[in-house]
């Protein structure tokens, strides 16, 4: 692959009620997101990926400023349906903080990184993502 870092195959050939796995890797149970039955469904797949890259991508640039801050990324993922009835979407929604920070510094450094992180990038102009900046807590 052209200038790849990384890469990684992740299989599922069970659909939601299942196991997914990393080819020759970790493997995880998955579960429909209306039905009380263990395991990840593709919300929460999906805002652990967001946060975790959307959060790496602002630590990168708190580095690359030379501050210390600590940063937190809280996803909220929706399963909504379409008004029509016809169609599904995810409704999005990143909370983000960082330790003593002002919030209108944060808002910079949450957009900076949203233009920046990889997974943000997939997600582009989708109609339904909302970016908060938030007090940071413990």
């Amino acid at each position: 692959m052209k200038n790849s870092l990384y890469h990684t195959e992740v299989i599922n050939d069970e659909g939601l009620n299942g196991t997914a796995y990393v080819k020759d890797g970790a493997s995880l149970q998955t579960s429909d997101p209306l039905k009380d039955s263990p395991g990840f469904n593709p919300e929460q797949l999906f805002g652990l990926a967001w946060s975790t890259c959307l959060n790496a991508t602002i630590e990168a640039l708190l580095n690359a400023r030379g501050a210390a801050a600590r940063s937190k990324v809280e996803a909220h993922v929706d399963f909504s349906r379409e008004d029509d009835r016809k169609g599904f979407y995810f409704d999005l929604k990143a909370y983000v903080s960082v330790e003593g920070m002002e919030l209108a510094d944060v808002e910079k450094l949450a957009q900076s990184a949203h233009n920046r992180c990889p997974v943000s990038k997939i997600i582009g102009d989708y109609n339904h993502v909302t970016l908060e900046v938030v007090p940071y807590t413990e």
